[in-house]
This record gives C-alpha cells, sequence and structure tokens, in this order.
C-alpha cells in the first residue's frame, strides 16, 4: 500500500496525515469544506514547525512531508487509493454516509477502515456492498508519538482484510497492532473514559483542585499528562460523546458522563481547540 486516503482532518486526521507521510507515504486528504481542508493543512505544518524547533526535523524533511499529502476535493478522487481511512467526527449517521460514499467511488479491493474509537463497525460496514473489506483502525492520540494502533473486526471483516491491515500497522508503518473484537470503546477508549470520567467525579465532589488531581497522577504514576489534560487534548465534547455512546449500549451507571463535563461542553470550553478546558492553551496546545 503506497496511496492512502484519509477523510477527515481534525485533530486525528491531521495526525495520521502527518504520520503516514512522515513514513514515506502518498496521502489523499478530504474535508467537508475548503476552509477546514485549509486549517487541517495548517496545523499539520505548525506540527512540524515545533519539531524543527526541537531539532526533531529539518527543513527538508517538513518539505518532503508537505509534498506527500495531497488535497482532493471530492470523494472520487480516491478510487486509485489502496487504504482510505476515516477520520471524521463522532457521529454514526455522518459516518455512514460517508462510508457509503467511499464504498461507492473506490476500488473493491480497497481496505476501508475507520478510526471510530466507540461505533460498531458492523453497523458502519452495513451500507457497504463489501463489508468484508471494513475494519477499525483506532490510533491513539497523539498519533505521531503513540505507537499502538487498535485493530478491530467487524462481525464480516474478513481474515484478507485483518491480515493486510496487521501488516500495514505493524510493518509499513511499524506500530504495534492490537487485534480487538468488537465492543463499543473497544479497549483503550472504554478504559482511558473510565478513568477522565472518574478524575471529574473526584473534582465534582471537591475532594482536590484540577492541578492536583492531575499532578496526583502524572508525578505519582508517571502518566505524560494527568486525566483532565488528557480530556482537554482529546476535546472534551469527544470524551462527552464517547462516554454517551458507552453509557447508551452498556446501561452501566459508571459510563454516565460527569455534570462537570456536560456544563463544559455546553459552555463552549472544549480544552485545545478552543483554548479553554480544564486548563488554558496558546494556539499551538501549549499549556499556558
Amino acid at each position: 500500500m503506497r496511496k492512502i486516503g484519509v477523510v477527515g482532518m481534525g485533530t486525528m486526521g491531521q495526525g495520521i496525515a502527518e504520520m503516514l507521510s512522515f513514513k514515506g507515504l502518498d496521502v489523499y486528504v478530504i474535508e467537508k469544506t475548503a476552509e477546514r481542508l485549509d486549517h487541517g493543512m495548517a496545523m499539520v505544518e505548525l506540527s512540524l514547525d515545533k519539531q524543527i524547533e526541537k531539532w526533531a526535523l529539518t527543513q527538508a524533511e517538513k518539505k518532503l512531508v508537505l509534498n506527500r499529502i495531497h488535497r482532493i476535493t471530492e470523494l472520487a478522487d480516491l478510487k486509485d487509493c489502496e487504504l482510505i481511512i476515516e477520520t471524521i467526527t463522532e457521529d454514526l449517521q455522518s459516518k455512514l454516509e460517508v462510508i457509503k460514499e467511499i464504498d461507492r467511488f473506490s476500488d473493491s479491493n480497497a481496505i476501508i477502515a475507520s478510526n471510530t474509537s466507540t461505533i460498531s463497525l458492523t453497523e458502519l460496514a452495513s451500507v457497504t456492498g463489501h463489508p468484508g473489506r471494513v475494519i477499525g483502525m483506532h490510533f491513539i492520540y497523539p498519533v505521531c508519538n503513540i505507537d499502538l494502533v487498535e485493530i478491530v473486526r467487524g462481525l464480516k471483516t474478513t481474515d484478507e482484510t485483518f491480515n493486510r491491515t496487521k501488516y500495514f500497522v505493524e510493518e509499513i508503518i511499524q506500530k504495534k497492532g492490537v487485534m480487538v473484537f468488537e465492543s463499543p470503546g473497544f479497549v483503550t477508549t472504554r478504559l482511558i473514559c473510565l478513568f477522565i470520567n472518574e478524575a471529574l467525579r473526584i473534582l465534582e465532589e471537591g475532594v482536590a483542585s484540577a492541578e492536583d488531581i492531575d499532578s496526583a497522577m502524572r508525578v505519582g504514576y508517571s502518566f505524560q499528562h494527568g486525566p483532565l489534560e488528557m480530556a482537554d487534548r482529546f476535546g472534551l465534547d469527544a470524551v462527552a460523546a464517547a462516554l454517551n455512546i458507552m453509557f447508551h449500549e452498556y446501561g452501566e451507571l459508571k459510563y454516565r458522563p460527569s455534570i462537570v463535563l456536560k456544563k463544559m461542553v455546553r459552555a463552549g470550553q472544549l480544552g485545545v481547540k478552543t483554548g479553554v478546558g480544564f486548563f488554558n492553551y496558546d494556539k499551538d496546545g501549549d499549556r499556558i
């Protein structure tokens, strides 16, 4: 696989496109509007610039990475891609529409992968004419730094699709592939969202401040970020959506989103993407 399509250039799409290009692959990216695509590309360039500042990248390497990311305006332009990764917002109806269109325009041998963290792959595959080629590839944020991909099999995912995806993950982009059978939240989202939700309940009860909760887990247990900063970086709206889906699917109270989380989402304080969440962030996503 040398030509990869990425549908959606939000936070995850940006990371996936940058990582794939860095691995020497040609990446074809598309967004709903030209403005959103411009923003996504600008964020990829900003990420590369930050790596240059840290002496992790040269200007020549940055140019190569950007030259391998190609903008497209129609899903029909994905027809030559051998793998197409859908990474739009975590909304079932939107994903169904996009997957149906990808199935229509892409080659029948191409793999259609979704980066969903909670939605049923079997349901997504149901709108395609070739459900056996639909699989989940759940990347972990930040994509370039986390060497793990959950490979999620739907009910009709074929062995060939799984084996080709596993080979791509482990041999071409050189990440650890973990096979997961379809279940809302899979492994990583199910565990990390519970961790975040419990931290939110501790905050709600006034047991400790947001800063102290995060410091306790970051310093005490060697987490890169505490649970509340994690939530800010994932996007509070994304965390709330994941918890709501798991609460609906499992019917267990432990998945019910904290009232603090709901209030912040209603207020539009979504974390890094808006500059304000449990903590404040600058335009580069660094803590203020």
